[in-house]
């Protein structure tokens, strides 16, 4: 590890399972080893270089919010602590602290759970055009950022390579089956706004967020990671003025970045000045702080 960033781990007496644009999977057997990394993406491009603290705090999060919602679905985290992981990990601790997640192997669901509460990025475009979100129609008037009159759910597709293509809740019945829809729906919401709530109280808006479920022994339980800087837009509730895009705890300053320089969105990406990195991480760390009151270890 080299300036306290790890890009990619190499565990060659381990299964990997995948390579994600963030996180190296192991397969364990009946276990799989979540490595955060610290590698960011950005239009769909693994940048070359990483974002200190990055790993550890998105494993961080999604620790704390598994442990939040456990009331509502189970979830398949085992454990973070490392001494409580397989023998044959312990000659990889170093790299594993703080950073890593043992989690039940599940049958993952080909749906991609989105909720929105609030009216940015692609339903922000959509809403301009045609006054709709994912062809959920909306009342006039709504402006950028606004809160939505009531949350959402916009699922996708989950695509190995490129973009995520939108589908409604007719798809996801022909797919799943409509009990198993409306499990998905509803535990989806039901998560979001608790979650939401909370965190409104600790000065950050969740905008929106997406969800990843699987089966295990029969029973749905939410997999991946958890309400994220990642896999959500964090907005500071302090600097949060609707009728604009918003400040954010998420990689979007890095794509604001990059929206400045004469690239075309296609590897490779470029190399990230050091204060755009510097405050990156201070972002990611600031989202961990508000949330849970502590600092990172």
């Amino acid at each position: 590890m080299e300036n306290n960033v790890l890009l990619k781990t190499e565990f060659k007496d381990l299964k990997l399972f995948r390579r994600g644009k963030v996180r190296d999977v192991y397969d364990l057997g009946n276990e799989l080893l979540i490595v955060s990394t610290d590698r960011i993406s950005c239009f769909d491009v693994v940048l070359p270089c990483g974002i200190p603290y990055k790993g550890k705090v998105l494993t961080s999060i999604s620790s704390f919010w598994f442990d939040f919602i456990k009331d509502v679905i189970a979830h398949h985290l085992i454990t973070t602590e490392v001494e409580k992981y397989p023998l044959e990990l312990n000659k990889y601790k170093e790299q594993l602290a703080g950073r890593s997640m043992l989690v039940l192997k599940t049958k993952p669901l080909p749906v991609e759970c989105v909720v929105r509460g609030y009216l940015s990025g692609s339903g922000w475009k959509e809403y301009k055009q045609k006054q709709s979100v994912c062809a959920i129609n909306l009342p006039a008037g709504l402006r950028e950022s606004d809160k939505l009159p009531e949350v959402i759910f916009t699922p996708s597709t989950k695509a190995d390579v490129g973009h995520d293509q939108n589908i409604n809740q007719e798809y996801v019945e022909g797919l799943l089956g409509r009990e198993m829809a409306e499990a998905l729906k509803k535990t989806s919401i039901e998560v979001y706004q608790r979650a939401r709530d909370y965190a409104l109280q600790k000065g950050i808006i969740i905008a929106d967020t997406k969800f990843e479920f699987g089966i295990y022994n029969k029973q749905l339980i939410i997999i991946d990671e958890a309400l994220t800087p990642d896999s959500s837009r964090f907005w500071p509730l302090e600097d949060y003025r609707p009728g604009q895009s918003q400040p954010s705890f998420d990689k979007q300053f890095v794509r604001d970045y990059l929206e400045t320089l004469d690239w075309d969105k296609t590897p490779p990406a470029p190399m990230l000045p050091k204060e755009i990195i510097a405050r990156t991480a201070e972002k990611y760390l600031d989202a961990y702080r508000k949330l849970t009151g502590k600092e990172l270890k």
